[in-house]
């Protein structure tokens, strides 16, 4: 992997797992999501129209179609990621969504996209895959099947992981295909696979007003600086797909995990921050075989 795309991909690691405990303290719902689908709309207004002024009218067909099945993935995984930090702890939904993400995305990369993979690279894959399930609790997360409640919040936790990280390979891979194949802007993706979010966003809005209105009194600062913020990584990534192999920035993506580990824990008051920290190092590691692979 070049150094440029492995920097791009650090950076936007490090603002991921910002704005992620920022969406997991607001604690909101499908509302939410459409709260900084809004904010995004309106922030980056200037960049997006004016990125696109002269690209959007050369679009066909093929680029129409990856554009809005990128953003009704992209509502999908969404809402699923809030409501498992809604009903569990994001150091367990957060690493499994991540972690078994970019496990699918690479095999797509590899079997749908005709990449190729060293074994270095493999072994940089398996050994972020385990560091995930370390940063998600690791032998803890065993600890609690003997008490009701914390079992089924665990297995909430498992489920919204697993279920978030098949739609993050399925975006990764539309997305990749975009970027790459069709060769999209990345600002571009990002920013009208937008409306689409908020054509899907906007109806659950929409049935109950007073109570949207009342979510977004309490909600909006949150909101913003997710709307805000939430693009800038994502559009980092797409970036770095452009110059490496989609199935090395999917996992090298992880690295979100080393600052999850570290914020999450202190930030939110989650235990076993020592089997994370562990955890986190391997994804490093792994990270490390991979700009090497």
């Amino acid at each position: 992997m070049p150094l440029s795309a492995l920097l791009l991909v650090i950076l936007a690691g490090f603002i991921h797992a910002c704005w992620n405990i920022v969406a997991k303290k607001a604690g909101g719902d499908v509302r939410f999501a459409c709260f900084t689908a809004i904010v995004l709309m309106v922030f980056w207004a200037p960049v997006g129209l004016w990125t696109g002024w002269h690209q959007v009218p050369l679009w066909g067909w093929r680029e129409w179609e990856i554009l809005v099945l990128s953003g009704v993935l992209h509502v999908v995984y969404y809402v699923f990621l809030l409501r498992g930090y809604r009903k569990a702890d994001l150091t367990v939904v957060y690493p499994l969504a991540r972690g078994f993400g970019p496990l699918l995305s690479s095999l797509g990369a590899i079997v749908l996209l005709g990449e190729e993979i060293t074994t270095t690279g493999l072994c940089g894959i398996l050994a972020v895959v385990f560091g995930v399930i370390l940063v998600a609790g690791g032998p803890g997360l065993y600890r609690g099947v003997h008490d009701p409640q914390q079992r089924a919040r665990l297995r909430k936790g498992m489920h919204y992981g697993l279920l978030t990280g098949v739609f993050i390979a399925a975006y990764t891979v539309v997305d990749g295909y975009g970027v790459k194949v069709l060769l999209l802007s990345p600002i571009l993706l990002d920013y009208f696979g937008n409306f689409v979010r908020l054509v899907l966003l906007i109806p659950p809005v929409l049935r109950n007003p007073a109570e949207a209105l009342s979510l977004w009194k309490t909600q909006w600062k949150h909101a913003a600086i997710v709307g805000i913020v939430s693009p800038i990584p994502y559009v980092l990534v797409l970036y770095a797909m452009q110059v490496a192999p989609l199935s090395h920035v999917a996992p090298a993506r992880e690295v979100s995990m080393l600052f999850a580990a570290l914020l999450g824990g202190q930030l939110l008051g989650e235990g076993d921050r020592l089997v994370r920290f562990l955890g986190a190092l391997l994804i490093a590691g792994g990270i490390l075989a991979l700009s090497a692979g």
